[in-house]
């Protein structure tokens, strides 16, 4: 489905449940994936209504717009915006990666259009202008890169990062499965995402926490050591928090136990977690 927000057309896709008097889900992907970033987990969510958006410059969402549409602060605001053209007061907010920053983004300032907020290996930004500088500088470099040197060579360089350790033990089917999500973008936009929306640049939500006042789960795995940092100190900011650790998955346990991952997910959404 295709959507025109503010000039911006966005891609998206809406899974219905069997139960439509549940409040809907909103999913973000993270850096590189796209709106079927989660599709083996929502097929096992037969009960929720799920819709799966693809961020600027990802998937299948327009990546020709001005930079300044790549930022945080316009990006949640697009959110907002689509939620309300799909007539949708308030839903269950789930974002991995980078998708949890835009996600917490958009619950800091629209908390009332979030039911729950779920946090997938995320954080809420760097604290200090120096990080945020050194950060921005890094991933200007990359963002070059791809440019330069082609999609294939960074997806290449990308899924053999220390972050995605653990995705070497999944089947050869699942790696090229995520392996062409990432070969189906358009450089521009990765390029483009990583110098507006990457962590160097978002504001900091650090301050933000301990004013949210619904309940956000914060879901890691095991061998993700600096996410499960960030987290930990995260729950002690957050009024109303749960952290929920994968044993033996790494940043990604929606991909490396999606069974467990659409059981947590069903639990929150029955407020049995």
């Amino acid at each position: 489905m295709k959507i025109q927000i503010r000039g911006v057309e966005y891609s998206y896709t809406v899974k219905e449940g069997t139960d439509s008097k549940r409040i809907p889900w909103l999913m973000l992907h993270g850096f590189t994936g796209t709106k079927a970033t989660f599709s083996e987990v929502t097929e096992a969510l037969v009960t929720e209504t799920i819709i799966s958006l693809d961020l600027v410059g990802h998937g299948e969402t327009a990546y020709h717009v001005a930079e300044k549409r790549y930022s945080m602060e316009e990006q949640i605001l697009d959110i907002a915006l689509f939620l309300e053209e799909l007539k949708l007061p308030k839903v269950l907010l789930l974002g991995y990666s980078m998708g949890g920053r835009v996600a917490l983004g958009f619950a800091a300032n629209y908390p009332d259009k979030v039911n729950k907020l779920i946090l997938e290996s995320s954080s809420p930004g760097l604290k200090t202008n120096r990080e945020q500088e050194m950060r921005r500088e890094h991933d200007a470099k990359l963002a070059k890169s791809i440019i330069k040197d082609g999609l294939t060579k960074f997806v290449e360089s990308w899924e053999n990062l220390p972050l995605f350790a653990t995705q070497k033990k999944l089947s050869t089917e699942i790696k090229s499965r995520i392996r062409d999500e990432r070969l189906s973008q358009n450089p521009i936009g990765l390029a483009i995402s990583l110098e507006q929306l990457g962590t160097g640049s978002q504001p900091s939500y650090w301050q933000e926490l301990k004013q949210i006042q619904f309940p956000v789960y914060l879901l890691i795995g095991e061998a993700d050591l600096k996410f499960k940092q960030l987290a930990e100190e995260m729950g002690t900011l957050f009024p109303h928090s749960k952290l929920v650790e994968f044993a033996g998955a790494g940043h990604a346990p929606h991909i490396e136990q999606p069974m467990l991952f659409a059981k947590c997910l069903q639990e929150i959404a029955d407020n049995q977690l």
